[in-house]
């Protein structure tokens, strides 16, 4: 039997940048040619290569959303099993599915998986994950903070053969089309995932035919490998010991009660442990994640915690996770899971803070902690448009925590992913509204030796006759909060002016059914990030340039 050589170090720096640029190019094909401002301007969408027998991440571009990488390991492990269950995977196939509870995160998320064979073996699977504007549902947009059942979210569809034998599935289309508000948005957003596919699978097989597959599969194993060693090695750098954080939610956006999410996060040598048991119940309405969901947002913070580890499936394979059936985070069908991004939120907030128990150098205050997903829709007046229906969804920024390097990012977006909040310009362009304020938040980051960064007050005008809001956040009474003995950071505040009036949403942070007519506004006061150290220990300096700055109103510091 004949040893495997190892692979050279300059041979494997040179594939791991061939590799991930084939996945940044499927990004940017995506990016540059979808319908949706969602995805084209805000990039919420991510591709990859994945493993031909277990579906693992192999590589992902470094502009994909970060929690996609977890979860899409799921999806293609739903596909491999639906097409175990139809005849197998076939050169040609594209399998396509939105399916929350196999391949996480939320119904607005299509991914579509693609095998990849060479001389009719299977050689990997290239993927694309991306969300779409509207996929039916109760709401347009699909945040329905009041669903009970995921039906009332968005369509649902199993992993189907959206392209065979490289032909377009014309039925499955139709139902993709039926089930949408806005048919030519997800006309242009499937047939941007399809070519990015496309181009993935072709510069794929450049690289296979100037290297080899066995020496391009050798890379991607030790590229793997390389992972699970520096993540061990991080691992063993905390202090072994036992740490528990825990933090809530504000309701479920039917049941106006908070929500526990519980961390017991054991460090033992080069193992980590991450224990959830003690989180809530599934419930009703729908800040339900699946498991797999779960798993990714853990990812995501242990990527932000150890950023040098590469990107794979390898920095889970130290790691254990204790997620027990029938939780808010390993809900199951059909508990509603369309508000995921607020729970995963809070879990990255409390492996950040259980981190920092362990060593506050190493973690951050906790972020903001909300996307503040809002929808505003309604149909054109105009006599070139009359009727012609509409749908703006955007989500929105605030502040992050502070760290034992600084004070925390001003206005950033949430930990969850690379994507960007996308621009005034855009969305005034695209829909009847007017920003009549986008400003940072003066008062809104925690105290401390350094300061959480500030959150962010939006003021939207609707210029149409009549439409309705809703909005889906979270951190209404539960503020981020902050490390080592910093401050925690403002609550969200969510406002609407109609008939002459300013309004709060009854629960806080969630409602729907806004009624609105030409000239009234919704307001959004996003949370800052929570501060890090005593405030005692603030240089009065850096207080002085604060208030000299307007990033707080008084010397003291304190919130008000």
């Amino acid at each position: 039997m004949t040893a495997v050589v190892p692979i050279d170090p300059v041979t494997l720096a040179v594939l791991k940048g061939r590799l991930e640029q084939i996945a940044d190019e499927m990004d940017a094909t995506l990016y540059r040619s979808a319908f949706n401002p969602i995805i084209a301007e805000a990039h919420d969408a991510c591709h990859g290569l994945y493993d031909a027998r277990s579906g693992d991440t192999l590589v992902q571009g470094k502009s994909g959303l970060p929690v996609f990488v977890g979860a899409m390991a799921f999806a293609v492990r739903a596909a491999i099993r639906a097409a175990g269950r139809h005849g197998g995977m076939q050169p040609g196939d594209t399998w396509l599915f939105n399916d929350p509870y196999e391949g996480g995160t939320h119904a607005n998320d299509f991914k579509l998986v693609r095998p990849i064979f060479r001389d009719g073996q299977l050689v990997c699977f290239i993927a694309s994950a991306a969300h779409w504007h509207d996929v039916g549902g109760a709401v347009p947009g699909n945040y329905n903070p009041a669903a009970t059942e995921c039906w009332q979210e968005a369509v649902q569809i199993p992993p189907v053969r959206i392209v065979q034998g490289g032909q377009l599935n014309p039925d499955v289309l139709a139902i993709l089309m039926a089930n949408t508000r806005l048919p030519d948005s997800l006309w242009g957003d499937l047939n941007g995932q399809l070519a990015a596919l496309e181009l993935g699978e072709r510069r794929l097989a450049d690289l296979l035919d100037a290297y080899g597959e066995p020496l391009v599969l050798q890379a991607l194993q030790a590229l793997r490998e390389r992972a699970r060693r520096l993540m061990r090695a991080e691992i063993a750098s905390l202090p072994d010991g036992a740490y528990a954080f825990e933090d809530t939610l504000d309701n479920d956006g039917v049941t106006d009660v908070p929500l526990t999410i519980a961390l017991d996060m054991t460090v033992a040598g080069e193992r980590l442990t991450l224990d959830f048991s003690r989180s809530s119940p599934q419930c009703a309405g729908p800040v339900n994640i699946s498991r797999a969901t779960a798993v990714a947002a853990c990812y995501v913070a242990l990527k932000h915690l150890f950023p040098d580890v590469p990107a794979n499936a390898g920095v889970l394979d130290a790691v254990d996770f204790v997620m027990p059936e029938g939780l808010v985070i390993t809900a199951q069908r059909p508990r509603p899971v369309g508000g995921y991004t607020e729970t995963i939120l809070r879990m990255i907030d409390v492996v950040f803070s259980a981190a920092a128990l362990a060593d506050p150098r190493r973690s951050v205050a906790q972020a903001y902690g909300t996307i503040n997903a809002l929808s505003i829709a309604g149909h054109r007046s105009d006599a070139a448009r009359q009727g012609q229906r509409w749908v703006m969804f955007s989500f929105f920024g605030g502040g992050h925590g502070a760290h034992a390097g600084g004070d925390g990012l001003n206005h950033g977006n949430a930990p969850i992913s690379t994507a960007t909040i996308p621009p005034l310009e855009i969305l005034e362009a695209a829909y009847p509204v007017r920003f009549t304020q986008w400003s940072l938040r003066p008062d809104s980051g925690g105290d401390g030796e350094h300061r959480g960064g500030l959150g962010a007050i939006y003021e939207i005008e609707l210029l149409e006759q009549s439409a309705q809001g809703f909005i889906f956040g979270e951190r209404g009474r539960a503020a981020p909060k902050g490390i080592a003995g910093g401050q925690p950071a403002a609550v969200n505040v969510f406002s609407f002016h109609s008939a002459g009036q300013w309004h709060r949403p009854p629960m806080a942070s969630k409602m729907l059914g806004i009624q609105l007519q030409r000239g009234d506004r919704v307001r959004l006061e996003t949370p800052g990030g929570g501060g890090y150290g005593p405030p005692s220990a603030r240089p009065a300096q850096a207080r002085e340039a604060d208030v000299a700055q307007g990033y707080v109103s008084r010397l003291g510091g304190e919130l008000s």
